[in-house]
């Protein structure tokens, strides 16, 4: 169905062998955008830069990616690190990130004639709808300050490209690449295979997993699962990730007596047994880019519940969709797909994460970039 690389040479190989690619990071925090760079970076033999290393678990690189961290201490200071090492690539390597500020930097070193080589950025959210007053405004300056440099301009859904386009009306629309985040279904296969611990295995349990903030809607998820608790009144709900919000949900879970079924497991380096485990998956967030840990959940459970909270997600298949900010509508569709009795990994749901897989993605990006220079 799909066209299949050759595993012997990436995409990069295929097309030059003289040309590098690296991939520069803010931190390896093992978020949704640093795990798209290693995906892209994997596929493609990249070197890698992190500005500074996650003072925690960071993301599981293998040893033939090249890589650097540029700081211990703080960010800035690896923006200051990056800037000589930048001088060495020339016009035919290429460098790509994925964070605005990050984007915007590299940019405006390129728009200067201080970097050399091709620039891609990738949108890693909708900055300008996501964020409002002085916020939105540095935004615009910073990307009115790098991005007409910028070489190729990769926007996860086409709801983002036009929410881009709208605020940036200097940007050309042939500069600007669609390009669903990528999935290795694979490794999220193996990696889900390993074992619960501390108990959890023995639970039946609603999972949801993301860093605890505002936007990720963890206080609407904890309501909905209040409503159907007395129909599944042995069902735990398990939010896997940490963040500013924990004290805020941790009151939202004692004011509804939840506290013996909600648990905040904190940051989980192996996500994927949980999701395989659950009898339902939730993402329940408000706004997002695109929320890379709902193609996880898809690829090792197919009761799979998401809110319409980006672009794409209302033409996924084999998944619940609902409202987003809407505690009644996404107790509703919990409760009905807890009631479906539906095989894991339906063929419908295999074959969409299959088009997104990492050396597609990359060749997509690839020839995107060859074709607009």
């Amino acid at each position: 169905m799909f066209e299949i690389l050759k595993k012997d040479k990436s995409p990069f190989e295929m097309n030059t062998a003289a040309q590098r690619m690296i991939f520069i990071s803010l931190t390896d925090a093992p978020n949704g955008a640093e795990n798209v760079l290693l995906m892209m970076a994997t596929a493609v033999n990249g070197e890698m830069y992190f500005l500074k290393k996650h003072a925690f678990t960071g993301l599981k690189i293998s040893e033939r990616i090249p890589k650097r961290y540029l700081s211990k201490k703080t960010i800035f200071l690896g923006f200051v690190k990056l800037i000589p090492l930048l001088r060495k690539y020339k016009k035919h390597d290429v460098v790509m990130s994925t964070h605005p500020y990050l984007n915007a930097f590299l940019g405006f070193l390129k728009r200067i004639g201080y970097l050399r080589s091709k620039l891609i950025v990738r949108e890693c959210t909708s900055v300008f709808t996501r964020f409002t007053g002085i916020k939105k405004r540095i935004y615009q300056i910073i990307y009115r300050m790098g991005y007409p440099a910028v070489d190729l301009v990769v926007c996860q859904t086409a709801l983002m490209k036009i929410q881009l386009i709208d605020h940036n009306r200097f940007l050309s629309k042939k500069n600007i690449l669609v390009q669903p985040n990528p999935i290795d279904f694979n490794k999220i296969i193996a990696k889900s295979a390993q074992p619960l611990i501390n108990g959890d295995a023995k639970l039946d349990f609603i999972c949801s997993a993301g860093r605890l903030i505002p936007e990720k809607g963890f206080s609407i998820l904890i309501k909905a699962f209040k409503l159907i608790q007395q129909e599944h009144p042995k069902l735990k709900l398990l939010v896997l990730g940490e963040g500013k919000e924990r004290a805020s949900l941790i009151n939202i879970i004692q004011e509804n007596d939840l506290s013996d079924s909600v648990f905040l497991k904190g940051q989980i380096d192996n996500p994927a047994p949980y999701f395989k485990q659950a009898k339902l998956c939730v993402v329940s967030s408000i706004k997002e880019g695109f929320p890379n840990v709902l193609l996880e959940m898809m690829s090792v459970n197919s009761a799979v519940v998401s809110t319409l909270c980006a672009g794409g997600i209302s033409e996924i298949p084999a998944i619940a969709k609902v409202e987003v900010n809407n505690v009644e509508a996404l107790a509703d569709a919990m409760g009905k797909k807890l009631k479906q009795n539906q095989p894991q990994n339906s063929e419908t749901a295999m074959q969409y994460l299959y088009g997104r897989r990492p050396e597609i993605f990359a060749q997509s990006i690839l020839n995107a970039l060859q074709q607009h220079n």
